[in-house]
């Protein structure tokens, strides 16, 4: 038995974060039902190359990310009839995820206070970019415009004085997925609550809120000192050598995480003498004397291949490792023994990583095609295929 089986997710959610969180759901065990556009559907089926499948049936790879395990119905709850099916589904659900603007949904009934009159114990998480209130309330929020806002961007890239330095968005969207992460996490929390007190809850999650604590130590570092951290590119704030370095054919990270691994390296280096050298010494002394201190060591990784040193930097415990492309990481030997990649009917996909009791937590359902489960919904509502046949030629529903 999955965790989360028995529990029934309503997903209102279109393109990362609400999805993300829900995919998750569902891969604990949740039923989870995607409410989507008849005719159009989330709007990541649409963001492709690449695709998969051919034809009318083609699908965004991005769309796959996100939605597996779910049943898909496409209802337009924009018309009266469509609203009315969705909020007789929140009537029957435990969890309703939402990420349209503030106030968006009141006008067709399906906000947080006319769904939980109805069903008390319903928990409804509302995903939007600044939150339920406050002066940026209204505004829409995207992951770029909030990984700009929110500082991420200003310490993500080369220092501005270094050739093609200055702020650099991420490589993935991690503020929509950190969001859809903890507004899970919320979600849990709530379920568990409601096991003591009856009640469910109105979950506020904001993208900017949730990037503002993902700083985590460069937040800190900032609050602590009073000064902004700088553009590092690929090196570390509070720690040194801790950063890419060019062996002879290739480069690879070395991570000196303390001073007993830093003694390690300086006698891989055959250099003992930095271990009693006062600038380097210490942990703090090394970032103090950062430039010297890495200029060292380039030399000494310059002398063999990265294979060489990658051995012996294992063999002594020093956190070290190659700079994957996707293909080479999703392809490793570990992730392949880990089985993190995944074919279900027919596509592949990235497996989740959580795993309870040895076994992994996995939706064995593939990302649904847009209204696949339509009639499976409304069938399980009540309602008669005759009145089914009826708001499908309505443009209620599809599928």
């Amino acid at each position: 038995m999955k965790p989360l089986e028995g529990i029934k997710v309503l997903d209102l959610s279109r393109v990362l974060a609400g999805p993300w969180c829900t995919q998750l759901l569902a891969d604990l065990g949740a039923e989870v039902i995607k409410i989507e556009r008849p005719g159009a559907g989330d709007d990541t089926r649409h963001w492709g190359p690449p695709w998969h499948g051919e034809g009318t049936d083609r699908v965004a790879a991005y769309f796959l990310s996100a939605n597996r395990g779910k049943k898909s119905a496409a209802i337009d709850f924009a018309k009266p009839a469509g609203a009315a099916l969705v909020r007789k589904l929140a009537e029957q659900a435990d969890v309703v995820v939402e990420n349209f603007k503030v106030g968006g949904l009141k006008k067709v009934g399906l906000d947080a206070e006319s769904l939980r009159a109805a069903n008390p114990r319903l928990i409804y998480a509302s995903i939007t970019g600044f939150g339920q209130d406050g002066p940026y309330a209204d505004r829409a929020g995207y992951d770029y415009i909030v990984q700009g806002m929110g500082g991420l961007m200003s310490i993500t890239g080369l220092p501005d004085g270094a050739p093609g330095g200055g702020p650099m968005r991420v490589g993935v969207a991690v503020v929509d997925l950190f969001t859809g992460l903890y507004t899970c996490v919320g979600i849990l929390a709530a379920l568990f609550r409601r096991e003591k007190t009856g009640e469910g809850a109105h979950l506020d999650a904001a993208l900017l809120d949730t990037q503002l604590a993902m700083l985590a130590n460069q937040a800190s570092n900032a609050l602590i000192s009073g000064r902004d951290p700088p553009r590092q590119g690929t090196t570390h704030p509070n720690i040194v050598p801790y950063q890419p370095f060019d062996a002879l054919d290739q480069p690879i990270i070395i991570a000196v995480g303390n001073d007993r691994q830093f003694a390690k390296l300086s006698a891989m280096c055959d250099h003992p003498e930095w271990v009693g050298d006062e600038r380097f010494a210490t942990n703090g002394a090394r970032v103090a004397n950062r430039a010297e201190m890495v200029r060292l060591v380039s030399e000494c990784i310059a002398t063999k291949h990265a294979s060489e040193w990658l051995d012996q930097l294992e063999a002594a415990g020093i956190p070290a490792g190659p700079i994957n492309t996707i293909t080479q990481a999703l392809a490793d030997v570990q992730a392949q023994h880990r089985a993190m990649v995944r074919t279900i009917a027919g596509m592949p996909l990235v497996g989740s990583p959580v795993r309870i009791d040895g076994e992994r937590a996995d939706s064995d359902m593939p990302p649904p095609g847009l209204g696949q489960h339509t009639s499976e919904v409304l069938k399980n509502l009540g309602t008669e295929p005759s009145e089914i046949k009826r708001l499908r030629s309505q443009g209620v529903v599809a599928g």
